[in-house]
């Protein structure tokens, strides 16, 4: 992204379907994804991730939710293990490949369809 253009950063928003449930129910391949990610798209982790099941008390709501900062901003996730889904938020405010994230995230959680949408902030 070029600062004359007055972009702050742009957002990659992944819908992940018919993902493989062994990584949606799994707390250490969801770090792994976390660490992956960051090496992939050039990006730089900012302390721990936050990563917490919930939501138990309904099938179609158990799953996992992550957030990860990185330095310029963070990466957010949640997972459904009950539709077999992935809804993944890149935010940065650094340019990344929004393709090449997409791509890895969908072979990452075997995701048989997948939907990228980019918003320009």
């Amino acid at each position: 992204m070029k600062k004359k253009e007055k972009i702050y950063g742009k957002e990659l928003i992944l819908d992940l379907y018919q993902c493989q449930e062994e990584v949606l129910i799994s707390k250490k391949k969801i770090e792994e994804f976390l660490d992956k990610i960051c090496s992939q798209i050039k990006m730089k982790k900012y302390g721990k991730p936050i990563i917490e099941r919930f939501g138990l008390a309904k099938d179609f709501t158990a799953g996992y939710s992550f957030v990860q900062l990185i330095e310029t901003s963070s990466i957010t996730g949640h997972l459904s293990e009950f539709w077999k889904r992935a809804y993944i938020n890149i935010f940065s405010c650094k340019d990344f490949d929004e393709e090449k994230a997409h791509q890895f995230a969908k072979k990452f959680f075997g995701a048989q369809k997948s939907k990228k949408r980019v918003l320009v902030r």
